[in-house]
């Protein structure tokens, strides 16, 4: 725990050093438009732990125009020349990066995770050189003059971050834990019945199973996939009008509110389309869309982007239904074993249906010993934590009072 009132003088004393004389870099990272998207999709294929976030299609539209979300840098590890790359070393891990001040307004030598639009920035890195990718990324940052790394939404268990800790061990340093918490999983190798049964109940099931027969009083109630990219294209826009059309629009988060956002899942959705990364599900009754949701696919897990209904139709439970709908189907594909919800954690519709629990979290890894600089950084992101905290309490209440309604 960090006592921040005995470390405040020392706290003020090394920030005002770092404000009046910001520390100097010995390169600049490389933006992340500039990297080779056919070796950045080669690295995704490669990856040990899959991340539908930090695809080079979803990044690259996302750093090209999405609100605040533009102009990344890029962390990246090479390896030796390789024979299938003439001439070319081998991409062999990356993070999308922004500095410490963009991400919390500290000014701060740090390197921090880019926000992918969805909650998880684990890193990639090459399943057969993991150790290696790990241990560049950590030189690199110390050669850009950085003396922390912050991994933000990364799996807290996972290959990742075992990783990154073996690459601190041979200097004696350790991961710091900034903030755990745990979210919606769904385990896709189970029988989708079985599942469903065991979350909800028999009452809770026969009680949709009563709303659908209602909803089906307005036109046949059909489940559709829009895998390829000219289906995923036309299906994004019903997606976006949904989004667009209840308590969303009204917050200002819907992505068809904001030219940038729009531009760059029109973009972003079409492309993974084309490699099998991306498909868009909808809920009909009738010609009458009810529910759509975008999903994103990497190697064997499916990532839960966003969900958008139409709220004429909420006592029906719209997007439950698609949920169960979506399920079923996810678990009756045999290329996904598990799905991530991506959703804030205690969520109240995803929660009782995906009963598994993935515990992600941020997590800070110094790059020198007993650095004053990475003390500082702790204490700022858990004072600033505990200013915000209570607003962001605020606002997940608001925002579940709003989805309980819709």
């Amino acid at each position: 725990m960090v006592d921040i009132a005995n470390t405040a003088p020392a706290r003020r004393s090394l920030m005002n050093e770092f404000v009046a004389s910001p520390p100097r870099t010995l390169h600049r990272a490389a933006a992340l438009a500039s990297l080779d998207p056919d070796q950045w999709r080669s690295l995704a294929d490669r990856a040990v732990e899959p991340n539908g976030y930090y695809l080079a299609d979803w990044e690259l539209a996302l750093d090209a125009t999405a609100r605040g979300r533009t102009h990344a840098s890029a962390l990246t590890a090479r390896s030796d020349f390789s024979s299938g790359e003439t001439g070319a070393e081998t991409l062999i891990g990356l993070i999308p990066a922004i500095s410490a001040w963009r991400a919390y307004r500290i000014p701060l030598p740090l390197l921090v995770s880019a926000d992918p639009y969805g909650t998880l920035c684990t890193p990639l890195l090459d399943r057969d050189r993991t150790d290696q990718a790990a241990a560049t990324l950590l030189r690199e940052a110390r050669a850009l003059g950085q003396r922390a790394l912050i991994l933000r939404n990364v799996t807290l268990d996972g290959a990742a971050v075992k990783a990154f800790t073996a690459a601190l061990e041979p200097d004696g340093l350790q991961p710091h834990r900034l903030h755990g918490h745990a979210r919606a999983c769904l385990d896709a190798t189970r029988d989708p019945e079985e599942l469903l049964r065991e979350a909800l109940g028999a009452k809770k099931l026969k009680e949709l199973r009563r709303q659908r027969n209602r909803l089906a009083e307005h036109g046949e109630v059909s489940f559709q996939v829009a895998r390829a990219a000219a289906e995923v294209a036309t299906a994004l826009e019903t997606f976006l009008a949904l989004e667009a059309s209840g308590w969303k629009a009204q917050r200002g988060t819907a992505l068809i509110q904001h030219d940038g956002d729009a531009a760059f899942i029109r973009r972003a959705a079409p492309a993974l389309a084309e490699r099998g990364q991306c498909e868009i599900v909808t809920l009909r009754a009738g010609p009458t869309p009810v529910a759509a949701a975008i999903v994103l696919r990497h190697q064997d897990r499916a990532f839960y982007f966003k969900l958008g209904v139409d709220e004429r139709f909420a006592k029906f439970s719209p997007g439950v239904q698609l949920t169960l709908d979506l399920t079923r189907h996810l678990c009756a594909d045999p290329a996904i074993t598990m799905a991530d919800s991506t959703a804030d954690p205690g969520h109240p519709m995803i929660d009782p249906i995906w009963r598994g629990r993935l515990v992600i979290g941020d997590v800070l890894i110094p790059l020198r010993r007993r650095d004053p600089v990475v003390s500082l950084a702790r204490a700022a992101i858990t004072l600033r934590k505990l200013v915000r905290e209570p607003m962001r309490r605020a606002v997940h209440i608001l925002r579940e009072r709003q989805e309980k309604k819709a």
